[in-house]
């Protein structure tokens, strides 16, 4: 038997009984010698999970934390909602998996309920294991509708880790690789603090969106099968456009002939507050929609939706062998009977503001906040050396996260620089919690910040 010096852990099945780590160390240990080296954790050393439970996780030493990240936008109505885990056991103990070659209620049901939900004539879905599927259906769909093969993302996305996902993704540190597929170009972000045309917000004219026609024009053929983009940039840091944005851009996408995709895999849900869609605040919908992290409160799930027009241009037999599994759509049902129920598109609402408030605060108090953004419960601080020439300031935000989880508190982080803290409790969240959130994140600035 082939045993890590100290810690017993077992690293070949090859002799004797494989047994489970128990410890954080145990844990660690195996991450580094069996997963892929690429696979990123915070903090200067990982922390292991053990449990979870509503808006709280618990390390291995049995450690309370507050969850400000739920799962990266995942855990949308707290950990082991006993709404969606009553619907798991139920649908396990029933039909857990016979591919999509065979129709389920659970399958034909979501996909009914999601028709209601949707804005405008989208009623048509094919289901996925994960926001990556989501988006490259959705761009294969476009493309085949258009008959047209270019796409446009834009600069600061995240698309995901597949290989067309990955180009289209503008962030350096996610591209391992070149650009291996064609056809994809990237047009300014609506990111107005770090403004690309060097324009002040309110007399730019929204110039990032008027440029797209120039992109067009310029370096496509002229006729681009879609415009891809996320209500709100999610791994960019959480930056929000300007209203004007999405109007101007969806009219020029569709002068030229071209769909406008908006994924919503981080946004959806009622993340952003009053409406079920991140799209919805600025009045505008999509031809194509991605969903995907908060749909089933972590148990994957992928969902592309289109108008019947568009879906039935899909050429050639799919299949896609989990998507729409039986288990996943019943615990997607039960965590929007969650957010119905609960009213969680108030919650995030109303909550958001107050979270908001309290940020505001913190920057009026600490010199190394240089902005402050979001919508509803999907907020971000983005941290700078110096307020007047926005140098990002990440070293700051590596110490905040060892200082909020010393308090008892996880975060998460974005944005191009690494300098952008991202907040996104689980819609579920209440006042109490966020207030306690907000004051850990205070005395955390307190310790490390200027």
């Amino acid at each position: 038997m082939d045993t890590q010096a100290g810690s017993g852990v077992q690293t070949n099945g090859a002799k004797g009984k494989f047994r489970r780590s128990q410890t954080a160390s145990e844990v660690i240990e195996r991450q580094k010698k069996f997963l892929f080296p690429a696979v990123m954790t915070y903090y200067d050393t990982p922390l292991p999970i053990q449990r979870g439970e509503g808006h709280y996780v618990w390390d291995f030493d049995g450690r309370k934390y507050l969850d400000f990240f739920g799962g990266i936008l995942t855990v949308s109505v707290g950990h082991c909602n006993p709404t969606v885990n009553a619907a798991l056991h139920k649908q396990n103990d029933t039909l857990q998996h016979v591919s999509t070659l065979y129709p389920t209620a659970p399958n034909v049901d979501l996909a009914a309920r999601l028709a209601e939900l949707a804005p405008g004539d989208l009623s048509q879905t094919f289901f996925t294991n994960s926001g990556t599927e989501a988006d490259e259906t959705a761009v294969m769909l476009a493309r085949m509708a258009t008959g047209s093969h270019e796409i446009i993302a834009l600069r600061h996305s995240y698309s995901g880790r597949s290989h067309l996902n990955t180009t289209m993704t503008a962030h350096s540190p996610y591209r391992g690789l070149p650009d291996m597929v064609a056809g994809v170009k990237h047009a300014l972000a609506p990111y107005c603090y770090r403004c690309p045309l060097k324009l002040e917000p309110g007399t730019c004219g929204v110039a990032c969106a008027e440029d797209l026609e120039e992109l067009i024009r310029t370096t496509t053929t002229g006729r681009p099968a879609a415009f891809m983009a996320e209500p709100i940039l999610g791994v960019g840091g959480f930056i929000v456009p300007p209203k004007e944005y999405f109007p101007i851009v969806a009219d020029i996408i569709h002068k030229y002939e071209g769909l406008l995709i908006i994924d919503e895999v981080q946004t959806g849900w009622g993340r952003t507050g009053d409406k079920m869609w991140g799209i919805e605040h600025w009045g505008v919908t999509p031809d194509i929609m991605t969903m995907a992290k908060g749909a089933a409160n972590g148990i994957p799930m992928g969902i592309t939706m289109s108008t019947p027009e568009i879906a039935k241009k899909w050429r050639g037999l799919t299949i896609c062998t989990f998507g729409g599994n039986p288990v996943s759509c019943e615990a997607t049902m039960a965590t929007i009977d969650v957010i119905e129920e609960q009213n969680l598109l108030h919650n995030c609402s109303r909550l958001g503001a107050l979270l908001r408030k309290r940020l505001e605060g913190l920057q009026e108090k600490f010199k190394c906040i240089g902005d402050v953004r979001g919508m509803g419960l999907m907020q971000a601080v983005e941290l700078v050396k110096d307020r007047k020439t926005k140098e990002p300031d990440a070293e700051t935000v590596k110490k905040l996260f060892e200082a909020t989880r010393e308090l008892g508190m996880l975060i998460g982080k974005g944005g191009l620089y690494g300098n952008t803290l991202r907040l996104s409790p689980s819609m579920t969240i209440t006042e109490a919690e966020l207030n306690q959130g907000a004051d850990i994140l205070e005395k955390a600035f307190e310790k490390v910040a200027y």
